[in-house]
C-alpha cells in the first residue's frame, strides 16, 4: 500500500502531498476568506448561486469557495439544508462583532489608490463626516479613491464588492469593526446586526 499522500503508480517524483490538517493537530481553522464567502451568503437567503457562480461573482475558485463552506459548517456558522449551505446568522453576528476582529486583524499600509472602505464608504459614509486624515482604501488599480491602504480580507475582495452593493456595504461596515475607532465601531456594529437578522 503506498505512503499516505503518495500517488501510486505516478509518472512524476513522488513528493508528499499536502495534508488539510497535521495528524498531530487535526484543529481546523477559519481564513480570512470564508468571512467574504459568509456574507455573500446571507444575502442571499431566498435564491443562493451554486459553487461556479459564486466563484465567479467572488473572484476565487469554486474549491476555495466549497472549502470556505466546509470550514463555516465545521464553525457552526453555517449548516447544509439538501446539500446546500444556509448561514447561521445568529453564530454569523456574534462572530463578526465579537471575534473576528482579533481573528483577522485589520493590515494597514501606505498612501495608495484603491476603493473606499470602512467609515469612508456607504453606508457609513452617510452617518460619518470624513476629516481631513486619508480615508481607508483596499488598494486596487481599479479604484477611484486615494487614501490610506486597508488591506482586503482576501484580494479579490474589491472587484467583488464592485459588483454586489450589498456584500459592498457588509464587507465595508466589518472593516470599521475591525479598523475603525470607537464610534465607527459601535455605529457598524449596529448596521451589521440589522442587516444579518434572521
Amino acid at each position: 500500500m503506498p505512503k499516505q499522500g503518495y500517488i501510486r503508480y505516478s509518472q512524476i517524483a513522488n513528493v508528499p502531498l499536502p495534508m488539510a490538517r497535521s495528524p498531530s493537530n487535526p484543529q481546523m481553522a477559519l481564513r480570512p476568506q470564508d468571512v467574504v464567502v459568509l456574507l455573500r451568503l446571507a444575502l442571499g437567503k431566498d435564491q443562493m448561486p451554486g459553487y461556479a457562480a459564486l466563484a465567479a461573482e467572488l473572484g476565487m475558485t469554486a474549491s476555495e469557495v466549497h472549502a470556505a463552506v466546509e470550514r463555516a459548517v465545521t464553525a457552526q456558522l453555517a449548516r447544509k439544508e439538501s446539500g446546500k449551505p444556509v448561514v447561521v446568522l445568529a453564530a454569523l453576528r456574534s462572530f463578526l462583532l465579537h471575534g473576528a476582529r482579533y481573528a483577522f486583524p485589520a493590515i494597514q499600509g501606505s498612501l495608495s489608490r484603491g476603493v473606499p472602505t470602512g467609515y469612508a464608504a456607504p453606508p457609513l459614509k452617510e452617518l460619518i463626516l470624513a476629516g481631513n486624515d486619508p480615508i481607508p482604501v483596499w488598494p486596487s488599480k481599479d479604484g477611484s479613491a486615494r487614501g490610506v491602504a486597508l488591506y482586503p480580507l482576501y484580494p479579490s475582495v474589491p472587484q467583488a464588492a464592485m459588483r454586489n452593493s450589498d456584500l459592498y456595504e457588509l464587507l465595508t461596515l466589518f472593516d470599521a469593526v475591525r479598523a475603525g475607532n470607537a464610534r465607527e465601531r459601535s455605529l457598524a456594529s449596529e448596521l451589521l446586526e440589522k442587516r444579518l437578522a434572521a
